[in-house]
């Protein structure tokens, strides 16, 4: 394995920047490794000239602004202009967009090059694609963001996009042991990615260092580089194990705890924090939001290509989110924006959330990409989040905790993160 394709984003942009690595060989590095570990299947449409022509232009150009040539991973539900976008379903099979998301044309115009599409379920649900762990090939890699997580995981990619709607970033992410960051709710322009619930969706970053971060939010938002405050003192972390802390399993409660304990340790101030009781049902207001709103926006292809919709997706999501009542769904918005404001309060006495990033390990087989409980509650509360790698469970697999910062202080919680990365892993 090269080592090229082994650098963090951040770790390549500056040797991107300092000359003494191409574009070219850097994304040359990266499809060796696709092409030495394509049984991951992380790829759903990868051209590898095609791949190097942008590499080599970015070269010719000067490896000019904040990505400098960056090979980045495209989940496939995100349109670019050049390349497939068929939201892994056989009615989009072949389907070419007519321009670039915003974000690809934000990234690319920040320097960064698309190396390839990545593989999604289907329109970012639960239908799996062909996706398989890249540490056990027998395990999922998690979803909807599978071809994501798994390529940055496996070193054929420094960083890749993806999105959630319930857990689609940040579960992957911990499954395959890397870093998943979903921002704010709406930092991040959604135009030209395949609409799922418009109160939900949100686009995200997978990575494998916290410190890749800026540079690629920056490319997505004003353009301004914040590096990370490293000055910043220990943190109010408060430990949050949610209403639904008995789906996680022995291991991942116990891994929380410790984690909060070890952070303690380092100089963190730790609390415990709990929802208010009106507000212990709220993944059901979730699932409420996510179905009423994805049985309307996928009403084509529910109508017009039935059969070409997996039964679990039009038994799960599209029927029972046709048959929900509208009332229920405004009350579950409603219920959302109190949440919200609940959530807001509690931020006055800590900085971070500390909470599970999934159940447990990913689990075995390939039939369901995970249960994203503990991702779902926070996509509603419009919270940034990160995801950090934080060792293995009894399966040899990796396992993540999960910091959850206040709506719109995303570059306080990447401080938080990067601060407690390092302690974790001294």
């Amino acid at each position: 394995m090269s080592a090229a394709n082994q650098l963090s984003a951040a770790a390549a942009i500056a040797r991107l920047r300092a000359g003494d690595l191409s574009a070219e060989a850097l994304m040359r590095a990266c499809l060796e490794r696709a092409a030495e570990r394509k049984d991951v299947k992380a790829w759903t449409w990868l051209d590898p000239n095609q791949a190097l022509a942008e590499a080599r232009a970015a070269d010719h150009a000067g490896r000019p602004g904040l990505l400098a040539g960056l090979p980045l991973g495209v989940k496939d539900i995100i349109d670019t202009g050049d390349m497939p976008t068929q939201h892994g379903s056989p009615i989009y099979r072949g389907n070419r967009p007519f321009a670039d998301a915003a974000c690809i044309a934000l990234l690319r115009g920040a320097g960064g090059t698309v190396m390839g599409k990545a593989v999604t379920t289907e329109f970012a649900n639960r239908f799996p694609g062909a996706t398989v762990h890249p540490h056990n090939a027998a395990h999922t890699p998690g979803g909807s963001s599978s071809g994501s997580a798994a390529a940055v995981a496996d070193f054929q990619v420094p960083a890749a996009l993806g999105t959630q709607t319930g857990g689609s970033t940040i579960r992957p992410a911990a499954f395959c042991g890397v870093v998943g960051y979903k921002p704010s709710f709406g930092e991040f322009s959604r135009s030209g990615i395949k609409m799922q619930c418009p109160n939900l969706d949100t686009l995200g970053i997978i990575c494998r260092s916290v410190e890749d971060l800026p540079p690629l939010r920056a490319a997505l938002t004003d353009g301004k580089l914040r590096e990370i405050d490293r000055s910043t003192g220990a943190p109010r972390i408060g430990l949050c194990r949610t209403p639904i802390w008995d789906r996680a399993d022995a291991v991942t409660q116990g891994l929380i705890e410790n984690t909060a304990s070890r952070l303690a340790a380092a100089g963190a101030t730790v609390t415990e924090v709990s929802f208010a009781p009106e507000f212990a049902n709220i993944p059901e207001h979730h699932r409420r939001v996510f179905t009423y709103e994805a049985a309307r926006n996928y009403a084509y292809e529910y109508e017009q290509h039935h059969d070409l919709v997996s039964q679990v997706l039009r038994d799960t999501v599209l029927r029972p989110g046709r048959e929900l009542p509208h009332a229920a769904y405004v009350e579950a918005l409603e219920t959302a924006e109190a949440y919200r404001r609940h959530i807001d309060d509690i931020f006055a006495d800590v900085d971070v959330l500390l909470a599970p990033s999934a159940v447990g390990e990913a689990p075995q087989g390939h039939d369901s990409t995970g249960d994203a409980s503990f991702n779902a509650i926070w996509t509603l509360a419009w919270t940034p989040c990160v995801t950090l790698p934080a060792g293995t469970g009894p399966q040899g697999l990796p396992l993540g905790v999960q910091l959850i910062g206040q709506r719109f202080r995303d570059e306080a919680l990447l401080n938080v993160a990067t601060w407690a990365a390092s302690r974790l892993t001294n």
